[in-house]
């Protein structure tokens, strides 16, 4: 179960890097991974629990695409790791990929020079999510950053147990 997380995750952040989208066929793959593998009692979970990880994953992830600041993909991504861990450790994995996610989103500001803006951003944001979408969503802004990779960290990290 642990390669197969490793596999899903670590493909996902790799296509999400390169091509800035995380297939579908990816994230049906795991998904339905993850229900064989509890129903054949290999990953240590029951279907049901293989189900809720599915969907906690789904409602951890999709108020950030709701706002603007994950792409669906990375919803279907995080869903589908749940279905392969269940929903404890799904939930944990969130913790881990929003910090992740918060270091990544310094270093690509420090990068593309504009640290400054992010932070003013993000204080809008925490202030009022629906004042700031356009921002988040405008390719002007040049704000947007691969999220697969803070996923794959946070699940891998979850998944160890730590």
């Amino acid at each position: 179960m642990l390669a197969t997380v490793a596999a899903g995750a670590g493909g996902g952040a790799a296509i999400d890097l390169w091509t800035r989208r995380v297939p579908n066929t990816l994230t049906a793959l795991l998904a339905t991974s993850g229900v064989l593998l509890a129903a054949a009692g290999v990953s240590g979970i029951s279907v049901a629990a293989s189900f809720a990880g599915f969907f906690l994953g789904m409602a951890l992830m999709l108020p950030g695409h709701l706002i603007g600041a994950t792409g669906a993909g990375d919803v279907k991504l995080f869903a589908a790791l749940g279905a392969l861990l269940g929903p404890g450790p799904i939930a944990t994995a969130f913790f881990y990929t929003a910090l992740a996610g918060g270091v990544l989103a310094i270093f690509v500001a420090l990068r593309r020079r504009r640290l400054r803006r992010t932070l003013d951003g993000t204080a809008r944001l925490i202030v009022s999510a629906s004042d700031s979408v356009p921002a988040i969503e405008s390719p002007l802004e040049n704000n947007r950053f691969a999220y697969a990779p803070a996923i794959a960290v946070g699940t891998m990290l979850a998944a160890l147990g730590l």
